[in-house]
């Protein structure tokens, strides 16, 4: 793994970057902790690309399978107050598992989050003092113009999160006079559904995240590979160059840039961009991207890609990349991008970004 140095104090982010070579995929189970697919976590949007002539694979045995489906979410309006209290506290957080996420943004609005029982809470501090809950500041240090916030956590599936103990009591008061504005909320089940369903009461909408596919893509592909002298000699500087490269031009493709299209023919003065590689190796190819946006669970982002693995030809490359909805400026949230190079025996490149505070 590398982690690239950071250029200024005012950033806030770090680019980690792993080769390596996966394990080997049993179908219909997913792998265990490590990486790639610790990378996979609490995702919404999806990008598949790959060439062409694979696309009639992916349509078979990915979006076109019928037992498996696309993720589906729903859309609800409820009170934090509500999230904990009766049926649904007792099925979906004590006993089920599910993925909540509240409306706003977490630089400048009370928001909250709720996964595998943990409830996260960004509060601005006029909202805190009067909650009377204990925290930790949170945010950029040192950044102009930003406003105190405080994060805080509770483990609600704790034997102690009962009404009628201290700490659980404190966070019910909060809930009834506080924090007590209805919110809408995106709501997703991890587990089986209850009978009868707690969430009914409060009117849920359902989403579908259906696959959007942009096909017949002409595309300058750059060497996908990197020469063996780096990957023997670890010449740190070398790799870094070339994964640097690599995430920009995957990084145009999924933004449908025209920079990287085979008839761009813009003034290198207005754009000095070039598809990274020598002329002879970079290569014209019609290429694909296969698209999900939603709230989408890890475990079926985890499960497409050992999928796309092992629907896929051995020989042919793929980059599927995954980024989770912002959580505070525009463009300010996770990624992580998955390459695998052509003609390679299960290694991968993996592009981690890492937000941090």
């Amino acid at each position: 793994m590398f982690s690239f140095a950071t250029p200024s104090v005012y950033q806030s982010s770090k680019c980690f970057v792993t080769y390596g070579v996966t394990s080997h995929l049993q179908p219909g189970q997913l792998p265990g902790k490590g990486k790639p697919w610790s990378a996979l976590l609490a995702q919404d949007f999806i990008d598949l690309v790959l060439p062409e002539e694979l696309l009639q694979v992916v349509k078979d045995k990915i979006t076109g399978d019928p037992s498996r489906g696309p993720p589906v979410f729903y859309k609800v309006i409820m009170r934090l107050g509500q999230v904990l209290e009766g049926d649904f506290f007792t099925e979906y957080v004590k006993i089920g598992n599910i993925m909540m996420l509240s409306e706003g943004r977490v630089d400048s609005d009370n928001v909250f989050s709720l996964k595998e029982g943990i409830l996260t809470m960004y509060l601005d501090k006029e909202a805190y003092e009067r909650a009377g809950l204990v925290g930790k500041p949170h945010g950029v240090k040192g950044k102009r113009g930003s406003k105190p916030r405080w994060i805080v956590q509770f483990d609600l599936r704790d034997p102690s999160m009962l009404h009628g103990k201290k700490g659980f009591d404190r966070l019910i008061y909060a809930c009834k006079n506080v924090l007590n504005r209805p919110l809408t909320w995106l709501f997703h089940e991890l587990s089986k559904t209850p009978v009868p369903d707690p969430l009914s009461q409060y009117y849920p909408t359902k989403y579908t995240s259906n696959p959007m596919i942009s096909e017949c893509l002409s595309m300058k592909v750059p060497p996908l590979k990197p020469p063996p002298a780096i990957i023997s000699s670890q010449n740190r500087m070398d790799l870094e160059e070339f994964v640097t490269e690599i995430y920009e031009w995957l990084s145009l493709v999924r933004l449908g840039s025209p920079r990287v299209d085979v008839d761009d023919k813009i003034d290198p003065y207005l754009s000095c961009y070039a598809v990274p590689g020598d002329m002879e190796d970079v290569r014209n190819e019609k290429l694909c991207r296969v698209s999900w946006q939603g709230f989408i669970p890890p475990q079926w982002c985890q499960q497409t890609l050992v999928d796309v693995i092992l629907a896929l030809p051995s020989k042919s490359w793929f980059a599927m990349s995954v980024t989770s909805f912002p959580k505070g400026i525009v463009g300010d949230s996770a990624d992580c991008t998955i390459l695998r190079p052509p003609n390679s025996s299960g290694e991968y490149f993996l592009w981690d970004i890492k937000k941090h505070d």
